[in-house]
């Protein structure tokens, strides 16, 4: 059974940095894509940045694409992500959530984490 545990949440302040991960376990080798969203992940609102499973490559929303980086510890199944120069903005829940290989939803999403950035 596919499990996504999140960690890494809390209270910042506008400037700061916060670190998010999202620990994977279970089967894995038909994972298409990890997302990250804030908010729910429904109809690609929200949307934060994305890796491909297999190859690794990311991509990122505009609004973030110069302050969030996406990586991962392959041995330990955990995908993280870094966020740097936060804005009262961007407080908000962070899901991440898989897509397996030609599934045109999500399959499993991790329970949020909460992201609150003070002015």
């Amino acid at each position: 059974q596919v499990q996504l545990v999140q960690s890494g949440g809390g209270l910042v302040q506008a400037g700061d940095s916060l670190t998010l991960s999202c620990a994977v376990s279970g089967r894995t080798d038909d994972f298409g894509e990890m997302d990250w969203f804030r908010q729910a992940p429904t109809s690609g609102d929200g949307f934060i940045a994305r890796l491909t499973w297999e190859e690794g490559n990311t991509f990122y929303a505009d609004s973030v694409k110069t302050r969030f980086t996406v990586s991962r510890d392959i041995a330990k199944n955990t995908v993280f992500l870094q966020m740097n120069k936060l804005y009262p903005e961007d407080t908000d829940i962070y899901y991440c959530a898989v897509r397996r290989n030609d599934a045109f939803s999500y399959d499993y999403r991790g329970q949020g984490s909460q992201v609150t950035v003070s002015s």
